[in-house]
């Protein structure tokens, strides 16, 4: 991957940089902050000009380690204010491999209100009017570029969110079979895409990626010997491929940290009736399908297909943070409304998360009861049809919480938090207060982690500063945590060790590793800090620090001057 494609979009040029050596060993989240720091004012409207798109794959995208392929978004978001990196599965991110790119660089706004398609393929990379899909949302337009680009293509794509400028509009990636189900959607990073006229990136790659080895049998062995510690792994190798990250519903209501009725509860009474048991004997009676890939070389199989009761494909890749946050935490039991709720959000193309903490502060404002999945949805259509209200439930949960007078809003940095609730689960706490992402669970979650008892503070700081340059590591090798998170075992971080020797060349420990993601996040706090941020920002809402969570007695006492030793 030996290029930068660096595209204008106000002049219509399309320039092809070689990637000097400064930025050899940046890729995924850490390209992405640090192109924004060597090119953006921190200070930027996110969707002005000044602001850039970027699109990257991680350092160890192309190669044949499993689970290797994720794809990368970022810029400055016009949710939280600060720098923002969204990944996801799907094909792009080892088409940008097999074309050589190293990063998708989108710079300006079109001078005329132009919208474009970006398409590359082998042979040249070019913009073509869009004027016929714009107004299009996901599933309509990918079905679109299938027909007039063919069948092969990999696509980024936005929904009518992205055209408006919503701040919790969602970057779309298709699966391997053209549905537009993957989402880079934390931060509203499909809002800055559109910013910039591009409704869609169509890649068109065929044949291997383009990757060179220091020792690639060196590479091939390590390889080989991690993924059958992952295949055998309880986890990773039995519990997600048999029923997928749903099966973390009654973990989480049993620890008493999973949001229920807008975080007023931890756990609840009904989850049964949502949980991954549940998804995956409705699913088998209909036809659907456990056991996905989300991308080339997954070996987890996590995702899913989800049909409706007439056997009709609804949507794809339900998710536990999905189903957490549109299901308990607006007291909806039931899996077909989520799974609506779910299709809606891929298609206007919005984060599944912030739709959920919207809703859940709408219900809270009375606007709907809890329960009400007909309204819920009612709500959603609200955002398609782009009316007054639309407008404000688009823009995110603080927002809209804030329209309607709510008190309880549960967001961290502007954003909504994930199916986690801090006073049951303290560490993840830290990680949403402290991370320069906001409410990111990917950030540094220590859900499982055997040092620290969930329900106490006592070692929650130091367990959120280890795991939050570990994960930034995972972000920036282009990796799935869930294959990541094996590293964590002494033998398995061994051969990760190796395998990064056989890449790139020369002798790895884990101080070397993990000093990706230390850099990384140095990048993204200096961002921030140029963009006004300081101390003052890296906390949780009130309420969480007033109210006893009922699941488990806690409210969360970690101070802002302890979380500071986290940063």
């Amino acid at each position: 991957m030996s290029k930068f494609l660096r595209v204008k979009t106000d002049t219509k040029s399309i320039l092809t940089e070689d990637v000097n050596e400064e930025y050899a060993m940046y890729g995924g989240r850490g390209l992405i902050a640090k192109i924004l720091n060597d090119e953006v004012n921190p200070k930027c409207n996110a969707l002005g000009p000044e602001n850039e798109f970027i699109v990257c794959g991680g350092l160890l995208n192309g190669t044949t380690f499993p689970c290797s392929g994720r794809l990368s978004v970022g810029g400055k978001s016009p949710l939280t204010g600060g720098i923002k990196e969204a990944n996801s599965g799907g094909t792009a991110g080892l088409m940008l491999a097999r074309l050589g790119i190293k990063a998708i660089i989108i710079e300006n706004q079109p001078l005329n209100n132009e919208w474009f398609i970006l398409k590359i393929d082998k042979d040249k990379a070019e913009l073509l009017p869009a004027d016929q899909y714009v107004g299009m949302n996901t599933y309509a337009l990918s079905a679109q570029l299938r027909n007039d680009f063919g069948e092969k293509i990999g696509m980024i794509l936005i929904g009518t969110a992205g055209e408006r400028g919503y701040r919790m509009a969602s970057v779309q990636v298709t699966d391997m079979e053209g549905r537009p189900c993957r989402s880079a959607a934390r931060g509203g990073l499909g809002a800055v895409m559109g910013s910039k006229g591009i409704k869609a990136i169509v890649l068109d790659a065929g044949g291997p990626a383009q990757v060179e080895y220091a020792d690639k049998k060196k590479f091939a062995a390590a390889t080989r010997t991690y993924a059958k510690a992952v295949k055998a792994d309880p986890v990773g190798g039995q519990l997600f491929p048999a029923i997928g990250t749903a099966g973390l519903v009654n973990m989480l209501n049993g620890l008493g940290a999973m949001p229920t009725l807008n975080f007023s509860d931890g756990r609840w009474d009904k989850a049964e009736n949502i949980c991954g048991e549940k998804l995956a004997e409705i699913q088998k009676s209909r036809g659907g399908k456990n056991g996905h890939k989300c991308m080339p070389g997954c070996i987890i199989s996590c995702s899913n297909l989800i049909n409706d009761e007439n056997g009709d494909y609804v949507t794809g890749s339900l998710e536990y943070e999905t189903i957490a946050l549109n299901g308990p935490n607006l007291g909806i039991d039931s899996l077909d409304a989520i799974a609506v709720i779910d299709r809606l959000c891929d298609d206007l193309g919005v984060d599944t998360i912030e739709t959920g903490g919207m809703l859940g502060v709408c219900m809270e404002a009375g606007k709907i009861q809890f329960g009400d999945s007909k309204g819920a949805i009612k709500l959603m259509q609200e955002m398609m049809d782009d009316t007054e209200f639309g407008k404000i439930l688009g823009n995110g949960a603080e927002y809209a919480g804030n329209y309607l007078g709510v008190k309880r809003i549960p967001v961290a940095k502007s954003q909504t938090m994930a199916g986690y609730d801090p006073r049951g689960l303290k560490g993840i706490g830290v990680t949403y207060a402290t991370s320069p992402m906001g409410a990111d669970h990917t950030a540094g979650n220590p859900i499982g982690n055997p040092t620290v008892d969930p329900y106490k503070k006592e070692g929650q700081v130091e367990v959120s500063a280890f795991l939050q340059p570990f994960m930034a590591t995972c972000d920036s090798l282009g990796l799935c945590m869930h294959i990541y998170m094996a590293s964590q075992d002494p033998a398995n971080l061994a051969l990760l060790l190796e395998l990064m020797g056989g890449r790139f060349g020369g002798e790895w420990d884990a101080d070397k590793l993990y000093k990706i993601g230390e850099q990384t996040l140095a990048l993204e706090k200096a961002f921030n800090k140029g963009a006004g941020f300081t101390a003052k920002d890296d906390k949780l809402p009130d309420f969480m620090y007033k109210e006893v969570l009922p699941s488990t007695g806690c409210k969360f006492d970690i101070t802002q001057e302890e979380m500071a030793k986290a940063v």
